[in-house]
């Protein structure tokens, strides 16, 4: 059975979806900043919020760390500035774990290098992220998973033979493990989103829970995967589209992450269990709507039915239904019916019996 926990909360076909609010950098640094994308995230009703942890100094070459990086979103005048300025050290994220503790919300990072994994194995987080340029990473696949802790792994970019072989690393490991349908655009076009692999993981790998890590910018394609088969929805979240970073632009603002979950939450219930029955709120509507069989015109006791008779009319309050019409037919009333009298069995004679076949004696 595909199945797994994170900090507590199990994670399986038969539960609800598991929805990530995806900080990333959007907390610019900023502690503060980070607590109240945090507290959004909860009012949203989300289930965890997620940074990204780096060690930059070792996950860089020295020309990339070097390499000018002036513009816009920049927060420093090189790459490695830049990356350093967003990066939150240990003591904030004892914090920030701590405060995700306090709003009932499980807290967890993308771990893109082995340093930054040794960081959160310290800090005990009960789940590790890899990105999607790590499907192919086997050294740090095997490092994650033998931490213990389950495993959300992104494919973006990826063939079916880099999925196989990132499983075939981990699960002898580690089975607590869950795939990521991604795209690796950022925002992902709804034409390149390739949801049917959703299915296709599903099938493949019959022990292994799917999700799907979202970078469109709306919220109708996470439904889709949902109904596909997607049990983890990550969704980048932001408090501005203004603020500065190349993330926010794509993120779910507060109202449209809060739709989504809402939605994704009625899923369950709105697919019912595949019984086709009437519904007790059907009742009204059906009877104010549906019809029953009433006589067209006045007819006299003793009169045999005949095609005109009868007429199917609103409402649909006794009587009898207007798919009994054709075996009413050739029938005698028993009594008088006024115009849009409904009828009812008893008001008719019993129909005629087929008479017995005759025997035929042999010579």
């Amino acid at each position: 059975m595909r199945e797994l926990t994170i900090d507590r909360r199990r994670i399986a076909d038969d539960a609800d979806v598991y929805v990530i609010a995806e900080i990333g950098h959007n907390h610019q640094g900023s502690v503060e900043r980070a607590k109240e994308l945090f507290r959004a995230a909860r009012d949203c009703g989300v289930d965890a919020v997620k940074l990204q942890k780096r060690d930059n100094r070792s996950l860089f070459t020295r020309d990339q760390f070097d390499q000018p990086y002036e513009h816009e979103n920049s927060f420093g005048a090189t790459y490695g500035e830049h990356r350093e300025a967003l990066e939150l050290g240990r003591d904030a994220y004892r914090e920030l774990q701590a405060y995700a503790r306090e709003l009932g919300l499980a807290f967890f990072a993308t771990a893109f290098d082995e340093a930054s994994a040794d960081f959160l194995a310290d800090l005990d987080v009960p789940a590790y992220k890899i990105a999607s340029g790590d499907l192919v990473n086997t050294p740090l696949l095997r490092h994650v998973a033998a931490i213990g802790k389950p495993l959300l792994v992104s494919t973006g970019g990826a063939t079916i033979d880099d999925v196989d072989r990132a499983v075939d690393t981990v699960l002898p490991i580690n089975p607590q493990l869950c795939l990521l349908q991604c795209t690796a655009a950022y925002p992902a076009a709804v034409e390149d989103l390739e949801l049917q692999v959703i299915a296709t993981m599903r099938e493949r790998y019959p022990d292994v829970v799917v999700g799907l890590s979202d970078h469109q910018d709306g919220i109708a394609m996470s439904l889709v995967a949902y109904m596909l088969g997607a049990r983890v929805i990550e969704k980048h979240f932001t408090l501005s589209h203004t603020w500065k970073g190349t993330d926010h632009a794509f993120s779910l603002m507060p109202e449209g992450m809060r739709k989504l979950v809402r939605d994704l939450r009625r899923v369950p219930a709105a697919l019912g269990d595949g019984v086709k029955r009437p519904l007790p709120v059907e009742e009204k509507p059906l009877q104010k709507m549906g019809k029953k069989l009433v006589a067209a015109h006045a007819l006299e006791a003793g009169h045999v039915l005949a095609e005109g008779d009868l007429a199917a009319r609103s409402p649909a309050d006794g009587g009898l239904p207007p798919y009994e019409l054709d075996g009413l037919l050739g029938r005698r009333l028993r009594r008088a019916l006024d115009a849009d009298e409904a009828i009812v069995l008893a008001d008719l004679e019993p129909a005629p019996q087929p008479a017995a076949p005759v025997a035929r004696g042999g010579a």
